[in-house]
């Protein structure tokens, strides 16, 4: 039962990187390229939409992370996983505090009422989520050398 957890663990973890990795090096890429007010419409729905997923895939991963760590407590590699755990933390704690107040701003901007600085506050939020993704991706890497 133990390793069913966590290789279920680590496919979820590994499925919000591989998320977060497009949206930072694909998707904003893909919407920054598009004519006119397209892509400052797209990074607003993305917002909306990719806003209230994340919080559960993020939570739902640190809850995944730390069943492992209790369940696995006795087992080699736990310092490891709690390891993990703390990256996952550290990026919970970035997104609320750095991530969260601009995607909230961002989500709600159209053409009409966006910000003179919107183009600005959309590379804080850039520069902010490629750390995250960093943080993520060690997260992730720790997993799966506990698998082993």
């Amino acid at each position: 039962m133990l390793n069913a957890l966590e290789v279920f663990t680590t496919v979820v973890v590994g499925l919000m990187v591989g998320v977060e990795f497009s949206v930072a090096f694909i998707m904003n890429r893909i919407l920054d390229a598009l004519p006119e007010d397209s892509g400052q419409l797209g990074h607003a729905h993305g917002g909306r939409m990719l806003g209230a997923l994340m919080p559960v895939w993020y939570i739902g991963s640190l809850v995944l992370v730390a069943i492992w760590a209790v369940a696995g407590r006795h087992h080699h590699g736990v310092g490891i996983v709690v390891t993990a755990g703390g990256l996952l933390i550290l990026s919970v704690v970035m997104s609320i505090l750095l991530l969260v107040p601009i995607n909230n701003r961002n989500k709600t901007w159209t053409p009409d009422n966006r910000p003179a600085d919107w183009k600005e506050q959309l590379q804080r939020w850039n520069r902010y989520h490629y750390v995250r993704v960093a943080v993520i991706i060690a997260a992730f890497t720790l997993l799966v050398t506990a698998l082993a």
